[in-house]
């Protein structure tokens, strides 16, 4: 019987064929000018290993090192880093930064540097974001042809967050005020601009419009059902319905009966995104 990747570690190097040991290297990579710092999770033995990118979310209080960890131990090279403008790095935040940075850490990761150096499977790559990350693993899948598999979890949709509040000087006013209270961990940006930014996206950030770039990928959809932030009824649902329209055929979806950031259901949460990822990542290309 397979050991339960959530309850017991892995096989130590040693008992491996190869003896390479598991470790957490930090890494970086540029992106617009900057230089990024991430950390890579590796599983012991010789690889090469699936990877897997995680995107963290507005501001990136949640930065999933757990998902991290549950995936090295289901035998997954796992990178966290964090975006331009946040927590310590150059530059400045803003959405479109966001966006670029995601596809530059996917780009990374394919560099036969990184290959190399770190026994890597370039062939067996997957992106998994919570919140503004989802929304940027989706885009970014989207497109990358590259990425086989795509996880978005609770994912804030800014182009029809953008058609909804069009017209709505109030609901305008909440987000300018909601995202400037968030900014701690940030720097060159404001509640003004990044709805400016939104606003002027418009629906070309609708992740709905995505659904012919993905018909090709398998694609996770989790949502939240206790989430005033991204609530089922408004971001999951006719997300699911349109990419089930289109069809993407190897879409799945769940919804778990939580807040937006999974506090309680963390454990699930890993296990979740490892059965799917076990399911489309785990054969070689």
């Amino acid at each position: 019987m397979t050991a339960d990747f959530l309850a017991t570690d892995p096989p130590s190097a040693d008992a491996l064929a190869g003896g390479t040991p598991a470790s957490t290297p930090a890494v970086t990579f540029a992106s617009g000018g900057q230089t990024l710092l991430g950390v890579l999770h590796l599983p012991a033995g010789d690889g090469p290993h699936p990877i897997v990118v995680l995107l963290h979310g507005f501001p990136g209080n949640e930065r999933n090192f757990d998902l991290a960890q549950a995936l090295r131990r289901a035998g997954y090279a796992s990178l966290v880093f964090h975006y331009r403008g946040s927590w310590g790095m150059g530059g400045s935040w803003s959405w479109g930064n966001v966006l670029n940075d995601a596809a530059r850490a996917v780009a990374a990761v394919r560099a036969d540097s990184l290959v190399a150096a770190h026994r890597l499977d370039p062939g067996r790559l997957a992106v998994v974001g919570h919140s503004a990350g989802g929304f940027a693993a989706l885009m970014t899948a989207a497109g990358d042809s590259a990425v086989r598999a795509v996880a978005s979890v609770s994912a804030f949709d800014f182009g029809a967050a953008a058609v909804t509040m069009a017209g709505d000087p109030a609901a305008r006013a909440e987000y300018v005020t909601s995202w400037g209270g968030e900014l701690g961990p940030l720097r060159g940006t404001s509640g003004e601009a990044l709805v400016a930014e939104m606003e002027a996206a418009g629906p070309s950030w609708r992740l709905a419009g995505l659904a012919p770039k993905l018909t090709d990928r398998a694609v996770l959809l989790i949502g939240t059902s206790h989430d005033p932030v991204t609530p089922a009824d408004v971001y999951h649902w006719p997300l699911v319905e349109a990419y089930r329209a289109h069809p993407v055929d190897r879409l799945e979806q769940r919804v778990f009966p939580a807040d937006h950031a999974l506090s309680d259901h963390r454990v699930a949460l890993a296990r979740t995104v490892v059965d799917f990822l076990d399911r489309h990542l785990r054969t070689p290309a």
